[in-house]
């Protein structure tokens, strides 16, 4: 059994413009598109310093930027805040757009949300977000799989974070109000949403959240370190994602099951730990996995937007599917916030 689960890029994959050029810009993003090719006009950051030693043309200003003619695809590798003013800025320079994650952490910038992209379907120009998550090699085998009928109907998909918190304390981190819940485990919830739609159990309709200090946790790190999030569709299927806290291990990585009606997929991803295997109930297989999360996933998430424009079509990171999500987790925040209670959401 074997998947195609890497990057796929269409015959022109140049005239990509980098805004923002922060750790991970540097770490993934531009060391993604090197890997594979990705031709890379520029970059251009608010703080100078970011772009120094990364042998490529600095833009003086994002205006300058957005005006070359030559970049036709603006990663924009920004935080959250302003993030949809920026995506504004590209669609009204006529490049398409694929914004970092997460899309947005505002409720006002959801409800704005169709409006801009309105005005990018009017423009001729498309919007994705950067949910490489979907294009980690075990969780794209696994997509491959659920579409593919591997485990028949879903009925339950549950993560475990088996590894260490990268680092927290003392980043900007600290000043987002349940930053496990509404950005950390936005890549899970988002594959997680994606596998039940895939599967067969449509829909989320219900979101339930948890988050807590826990022992040994040291007093700067401002955010709880344990959190559980439970969400729930209409035709019964449920879902739990759990972090326990910054965990000891010495074989990390972050383990899933995916549980059908014919069979059982099982994994793990990150930290060298990736794999796959499905049980039908006799037989266990395995699936062979190549690349990485990181970078591969990064290429991918650009390769997906770069395939969609040559097609003619959504991508399937598209702004608009990536904005259910956000919404996913923005309702963790409000059953967090009043102390774990069912929040129901829009189907």
């Amino acid at each position: 059994m074997r998947l195609e689960t890497g990057p796929r890029f269409p015959e022109d994959r140049g005239g990509v413009a980098v805004l923002g050029a922060g750790t991970i810009a540097r770490t993934a993003h531009l060391p993604a598109y090197d890997q594979y090719g990705v031709g890379v006009v520029g970059v251009w950051s608010r703080t100078p310093a970011t772009t120094e030693g990364l042998g490529r043309r600095v833009y003086a200003s994002a205006e300058e930027l957005l005006a070359d003619p030559e970049v036709r695809f603006v990663d924009l590798a920004t935080g959250p805040e302003g993030r949809l003013e920026w995506i504004e800025k590209a669609v009204e320079a006529g490049k398409h757009v694929l914004a970092q994650k997460p899309l947005t952490l505002a409720r006002a910038d959801l409800d704005r949300l169709p409006a801009v992209l309105a005005r990018a379907e009017a423009a001729g120009v498309r919007v994705a977000v950067n949910h490489n998550g979907r294009w980690a090699p075990p969780w794209r085998a696994t997509t491959l799989l659920l579409r593919d009928g591997a485990v028949g109907e879903v009925t339950g998909v549950t993560h475990l974070h088996d590894k260490p918190l990268p680092p927290l304390a003392g980043t900007p981190f600290d000043d987002v109000p349940h930053m496990l819940l509404t950005d950390y485990l936005l890549h899970w919830v988002d594959i997680t949403r994606t596998w039940l739609a895939d599967g067969g159990a449509g829909p989320v309709t219900w979101v339930q959240a948890f988050d807590s200090r826990v022992p040994g946790q040291p007093g700067e790190a401002r955010n709880p370190w344990s959190a559980t999030l439970s969400l729930g569709t209409g035709a019964g299927a449920t879902a739990t994602l759990r972090i326990t806290g910054s965990n000891v291990a010495s074989e990390p990585g972050c383990p899933f099951w995916v549980h059908g009606t014919t069979g059982t997929i099982r994994g793990s991803v990150l930290l060298d730990s990736d794999r796959v295997e499905v049980d039908d109930g006799t037989t266990r297989t395995g699936v062979p996995l190549t690349g990485a999360w990181f970078v591969d996933g990064f290429a991918a998430a650009m390769g997906e937007l770069m395939c969609a424009v040559a097609e003619d079509r959504e991508p399937e990171n598209s702004a608009t599917d990536a904005a259910r999500s956000v919404a996913l987790v923005l309702a963790a925040r409000d059953s967090a916030d009043a102390g774990g209670a069912l929040v129901r959401v829009d189907a």
